[in-house]
């Protein structure tokens, strides 16, 4: 019984704050980002973005989640631990395709950036499937949804 105890505190406290994280970086940022690839057409000028993006939505989503309790009646553990958690793990979720936009060939770091993202929502469907008890084809599909919408959000903007 303890182990069991333990495992659910260890989703509840630890994964679960990542997890919310790394999907709210993931996801939030990618609209930014490659609204200003397409608007600039300068890959510099999208890091920059998605650098702030990531940072912003990593501060926010850090007091969100530690203002949300403060983990007493929901066990979810140390408002303060799960807010660091959650903020990291949003700003990976950003800051990673961010990155190739430090590329200053436009098609390159678009190319680049494409398989990172891809990258990050297998990454997100596998979280999903190993500590959720989700199906691993029917959480791919889902992320995926929400972030192609969220993309092609970005790359309207960006192109209009």
């Amino acid at each position: 019984m303890a182990t069991k105890t333990a495992n659910t505190s260890f989703l509840l406290q630890v994964i679960q704050p990542g997890l919310a994280g790394l999907m709210d970086g993931s996801v939030s940022t990618l609209a930014p980002i490659f609204a200003t690839a397409f608007a600039t057409h300068v890959p510099h000028t999208a890091f920059l973005i998605g650098a702030a993006a990531a940072v912003g939505a990593g501060i926010s989503m850090a007091f969100s989640e530690g203002l949300s309790d403060d983990g007493t009646l929901t066990g979810r553990g140390n408002p303060f631990v799960r807010g660091a958690i959650v903020g990291f793990m949003t700003f990976i979720g950003g800051i990673l395709h961010s990155l190739p936009f430090l590329i200053p060939n436009l098609p390159t770091a678009l190319t680049l950036a494409y398989v990172v993202v891809g990258f990050e929502l297998i990454t997100i469907a596998y979280v999903r499937y190993r500590f959720f008890a989700s199906s691993f084809l029917v959480s791919a599909v889902e992320v995926i949804v929400g972030g192609a919408l969220v993309f092609t959000a970005g790359v309207l903007i960006g192109s209009s």
